[in-house]
């Protein structure tokens, strides 16, 4: 019989992932409100602004474990860096997708956060496979996510940013465990 964590929490070297809750709104707001961060993302908007990171803390409280999973990344000094989640669409494996605040960018965070969720994914979550994207226009989140195992599978998709307003290509990436 397979045990459903409702609100699981992983640890790595430096980091903690665990769900964002009411006292993260307004870290969660002020380092997503940075164009340089939701352009890069297909969901968020910008701006972003505080009623936004507490509708996505509620509908994390809401979401199904068996489908869906988001994490705060939480640095043990320095408190929330970013956000991870892994969720069920359309693709026949789950999907995983990140965000690093930009004045955690280029310590490891986005691939120790991604190490960690993977680890976690494959043996409580019980994933053998996740799939993930970026857009071509941002090669660094193809490197963290190679850096963690990902592999290109050949296909370009045009998916609609919501902060960008319009379709970008998004290169495809898989990881098998």
């Amino acid at each position: 019989m397979c045990v459903i964590e409702t609100s699981p929490v992983i640890e790595t070297r430096r980091l903690l992932l665990r769900a964002p809750a009411p006292q993260d709104v307004p870290a969660i707001a002020r380092l997503a409100n940075d164009e340089a961060i939701s352009r890069n993302t297909l969901r968020m908007p910008h701006p972003y602004r505080p009623a936004d990171a507490e509708a996505f803390v509620t509908d994390v409280a809401a979401q199904n474990p068996v489908r869906a999973n988001t994490f705060l990344i939480e640095h043990e000094d320095l408190g929330a860096v970013g956000v991870i989640g892994l969720f069920e669409d359309g693709d026949l494996a789950p999907e995983i997708g990140y965000w690093i605040g930009r004045p955690f960018w280029g310590r490891g965070f986005a691939t120790e956060a991604l190490e960690g969720a993977l680890v976690w994914a494959g043996k409580r979550w019980r994933r053998r496979a996740l799939m993930s994207g970026h857009f071509a226009d941002n090669p660094a989140s193809g490197r963290v996510l190679e850096k963690a195992g990902f592999l290109y599978t050949g296909e370009v998709r045009r998916q609609f940013s919501k902060a960008r307003g319009a379709p970008v290509e998004t290169r495809r990436m898989v990881w098998l465990a």
